[in-house]
């Protein structure tokens, strides 16, 4: 039972990259009593971002969710790194979706789902959050996504 998750991760294709170090002055996770909150994560993929640019000019919503599907890839592997067992997780409580866009973008919440939709597909009920999704002009590294994720574990 103890790689249930990693199992899932595997029949969903992901393989977890061993979690980020910080870019800056900051710790990629902190806990207090029985939550985790990571750092916002970029939609990193083998090293390098995967998309780059905003929402409603250089990419679309499709490319968006991918993006927010592997900041959500990013947040599991803080988690591990944080945790050392992906079964510790009881429950992602929220995320926060940043999107990069176009002042006339108003898709955000689609974009967000790539997220939603894959921490439910890892997670099963566990994966299921409430969750915010905010239009912003930039984000760092000319990232289109970033998520930031609050964990409660056992």
């Amino acid at each position: 039972m103890a790689d249930t998750i990693e199992k899932k991760l595997l029949e969903l294709g992901v393989e977890l990259p061993e979690a980020a170090a910080p870019v800056a002055n900051y710790v990629p996770f902190a806990q207090t009593g029985s939550l985790i909150m990571t750092s916002g994560q970029l939609p990193v993929k083998d090293g390098k971002l995967m998309a780059m640019g905003l929402l409603g000019r250089e990419l679309g919503v499709e490319a968006g969710k991918l993006a927010a599907k592997w900041c959500s890839v990013n947040i599991l592997a803080q988690a591990k790194a944080a945790l050392g067992d992906l079964e510790r997780i009881k429950r992602v409580v929220k995320i926060t979706v940043f999107v990069a866009s176009t002042p006339d973008f108003t898709d955000h919440h689609l974009v967000a789902n790539g997220a939603s939709d894959f921490l439910v597909a890892a997670l099963g009920e566990r994966g299921r959050h409430v969750r915010s999704a905010v239009g912003v002009a930039a984000l760092p590294m000319n990232a289109p996504v970033e998520i930031e994720a609050i964990i409660e574990i056992a």
